[in-house]
């Protein structure tokens, strides 16, 4: 795609020069750079925020606001990379410097209050939502104050921001995951199984649903699998989770069968299953 753009660039460049001078021709030429450089070093950031190694990304960034500090793209980029990276406390920092610039808009200090939630700082996070307006109404906005909420045991507003979360976005099954995990802390199994199953239903792939569903199940004896999208090995482990959550109940027969229906479910060798049973063989 750069070839095409450079070459009618230096067309026009060639132009320029038939018709202004030697020094026209030069300033136009090094325009139809610089715009060529804008348009590839646009694209290079797109891929560096999305699939590139969040490590080289931080680094990328990193020259690019060294070079450019006023560029809010950059900063930006900068940002999201080191939260990519693990690197959440440097990425908070980064998006507290992002939402000072001018350019900064309600989404930047959502991102920021996301990064604080990742480097556990909980109270600045509130602090930084607290602060969004009101009608800045997002998906990201909204399903972070509920977590926000639930760190707080504020139940109802947990609920309540869940709810305008999952019906801000067309893929709600992590949400909803998120939401019914919420109800399991609490105590409300049976509604922690609806929400777990309306995961699963939203993204069959989740397999952090299936294996949440289980522990709902199974805090309420009830030790059978449910009837979700499963191959062989994803049944195994959700026997496993099972076997264990049926020893923690007092269960330590139905847990043991469990383990041993689990061993020879899986299609390879289940280390985890066969240590677990022999330690509840060997007392």
């Amino acid at each position: 795609m750069r070839h095409p753009i450079l070459l009618a660039l230096c067309v026009a460049g060639v132009t320029a020069v038939a018709g202004c001078g030697e020094k026209n021709a030069n300033d136009t030429v090094e325009r139809a750079f610089e715009d060529v450089d804008a348009l590839d070093g646009n694209d290079i950031s797109d891929v560096m925020l999305t699939v590139a190694d969040p490590n080289e990304a931080v680094t990328y960034f990193q020259r690019a606001t060294a070079k450019d500090p006023d560029r809010i793209d950059h900063q930006r980029g900068l940002a999201a990379s080191l939260v990519r990276a693990k690197r959440a406390t440097e990425g908070a920092s980064a998006w507290g410097k992002v939402v000072k610039m001018p350019e900064a808009t309600a989404d930047d200090s959502v991102e920021q209050a996301d990064a604080l939630i990742r480097a556990g700082d909980w109270a600045a996070a509130e602090k930084v939502l607290d602060a969004v307006p009101p009608t800045h109404e997002t998906f990201k906005r909204y399903r972070l104050e509920a977590i926000v909420a639930d760190s707080n045991k504020e139940w109802k507003k947990a609920d309540s921001f869940y709810e305008i979360a999952v019906g801000l976005t067309t893929t709600p099954g992590a949400v909803m995951n998120n939401w019914g995990y919420s109800k399991l802390t609490r105590g409300d199994y049976p509604a922690a199984e609806r929400l777990f199953s309306d995961a699963i239903r939203q993204d069959p792939a989740l397999f952090t649903a299936k294996n949440n569903l289980i522990l709902a199940r199974s805090a309420q004896r009830d030790y059978t699998l449910p009837v979700i999208p499963m191959d062989q090995s994803e049944r195994a482990q959700l026997l496993h989770t099972m076997a264990l959550s049926a020893v923690k109940q007092g269960d330590v027969e139905t847990g043991k069968s469990l383990l041993r229906e689990a061993i020879d479910t899986h299609p390879q060798h289940f280390e985890a299953a066969v240590r677990s049973l022999r330690a509840l063989e060997n007392g």
